[in-house]
């Protein structure tokens, strides 16, 4: 017998559960201020999550999919990433939006139906959320196609949930992105669950990070709590592909602390000792304990910090609920630059219907 080839998975963690340093950290962590900008990203972003969900509750905002839990993945990815870069999303990258530099309004404005929501200020390089699972993977690909033979110095990172990791998509695009030595980096958020699927049962494979290794790229397992190890490994492989050296898969181990969706009980399927043990884990509560441990942060920042979160996400809110809601035309306006003629009749029968309305009330 002869074996023509041996791999292996590495897991990269430098924090553990308590916030304590397990090695010395990467130079890339050594600055406390930048550790406490991020730490200040991730609160913000939690406060704003529950915001979403308390508006949703109430009838004021769409269906809406938390992302409480992967605050780290989220930061530690897009403060890896430069400007000029494109982030490819699914529906549970809310906390990346807002670091990457989208508004909270913005936000607010998608997941209350309006597609005004999608068109960005800033930055106008990412794509807009993609519903349809794994298809954007592909997208990813196609961008740093043309990032490569455009001869640009740009990466594409494409963040999908590890239930996407099974789709044809994701591994047809990951053989691409081998293939043809693309630069794209794809984070696999492995938050245990795909809906009410648990990880085991989606897939027979030890790790997601070894699904690399068919495509010919190189695949790493990362602590998704530890926010350290996150931005360390994204800097790595996003600078990698930068400078020509190819795709890299990403796999982030983390936990989903909420439902899916707003129109999900986990509980149904969830055992609740689970979800107290993964709250141990947590990763803004680990960061923090760190950042307390080396006296660059203390309980009056903490709530001095919590009280501007709080006015940030409210006033925020306000202009979400003062702005004006959309004409009908606007979800035929804001998709298309062209409208397809097939959907000219449709756009009719909305602006008359609207007219019609708007005739009632007055009524």
């Amino acid at each position: 017998m002869t074996i023509v080839g041996r791999f292996e998975i590495e897991a990269r963690q430098y924090l553990d559960v308590q916030g304590r340093a397990l090695q010395t950290l990467p130079e890339s962590a050594r600055e406390p201020e930048l550790l406490v900008s991020l730490y200040r990203q991730m609160v913000l972003a939690r406060a704003f999550d529950q915001k979403m969900l308390a508006l949703q509750r109430t009838g004021q905002l769409g269906t809406f999919a938390s992302g409480l839990g992967k605050e780290a993945i989220d930061i530690g990815v897009t403060s890896a990433m430069r400007a000029e870069d494109s982030l490819l999303i699914t529906y549970r990258e809310t906390v990346a939006q807002l670091a990457r530099g989208v508004s909270m309004l913005e936000i607010l404005l998608y997941w209350g139906g309006d597609e005004r929501g999608s068109n960005y200020a800033v930055p106008r390089t990412d794509f807009p959320v993609c519903i349809t699972i794994a298809s954007h993977c592909c997208h990813a690909v196609g961008a740093a196609y043309a990032m490569k033979l455009r001869r640009q110095p740009r990466v594409a990172v494409c963040m999908i949930g590890d239930g996407a990791s099974s789709k044809g998509e994701f591994y047809e695009a990951l053989n691409g992105a081998g293939t043809w030595q693309l630069p794209v980096v794809f984070v696999v958020t492995n938050n245990q669950w795909a809906i009410s699927v648990p990880r085991k049962v989606q897939s027979a494979a030890q790790t997601l990070a070894q699904k690399a290794i068919a495509a010919g790229i190189p695949g790493i397992q990362v602590d998704g709590n530890d926010l350290v190890a996150v931005r360390q490994v994204a800097l790595e492989a996003i600078e990698r592909a930068r400078a020509g050296g190819g795709a890299t898969l990403i796999e982030a181990v983390s936990y989903r602390l909420a439902d899916h969706t707003t129109a999900d009980d986990a509980s149904r399927y969830r055992d609740a000792d689970e979800v107290a043990a993964a709250w141990q884990r947590e990763p803004i509560g680990r960061l923090r304990n760190y950042l307390l441990g080396i006296e660059a942060w203390s309980k009056s920042d903490e709530e001095a910090l919590l009280r501007r979160c709080a006015d940030q996400v409210q006033e925020a809110t306000q202009a979400y609920l003062d702005h004006p809601a959309p004409a009908p035309a606007q979800m035929f306006d804001q998709l298309y630059a062209s409208l397809p003629a097939a959907l000219a009749p449709q756009r009719r029968q909305a602006l008359a219907k609207g007219t019609a309305d708007a005739a009632g009330h007055a009524g």
